[in-house]
């Protein structure tokens, strides 16, 4: 299965994350593909999300499903042109235990 087709396993938003605090999850991918994203909410209100695995690769969003998702849908292209470009190796992200 290509990296464009990884579906994330979703984990629920506890009733602090809800409460608009920062905060942090792991994206869970079939695979075992693992990223971190860590969240924080603006002064302007908007959400941002990061994915501490790959420097740089962060989005914003209306919302913090948005942010994620942006945040996600950006990890995957960057890793798939990084791969692509011979700077990373296709099992980089992979657990392969």
């Amino acid at each position: 299965m290509g990296l464009g087709k990884l579906q994330p396993i979703v984990n629920r938003p506890t009733a602090a994350q809800a409460a608009d605090k920062p905060t942090r999850r792991v994206t869970e991918y079939p695979e075992e593909v693992n990223l971190t994203i860590d969240l924080d909410r603006e002064e302007d209100g908007r959400w941002i999300a990061e994915a501490l695995e790959l420097p740089g690769v962060m989005c914003y969003g209306q919302t913090r499903e948005e942010a994620i998702s942006n945040t996600e849908r950006l990890a995957i292209e960057v890793i798939a042109d990084r791969v692509t470009q011979g700077e990373l190796p296709s099992s980089a992200f992979f657990d392969n235990s």
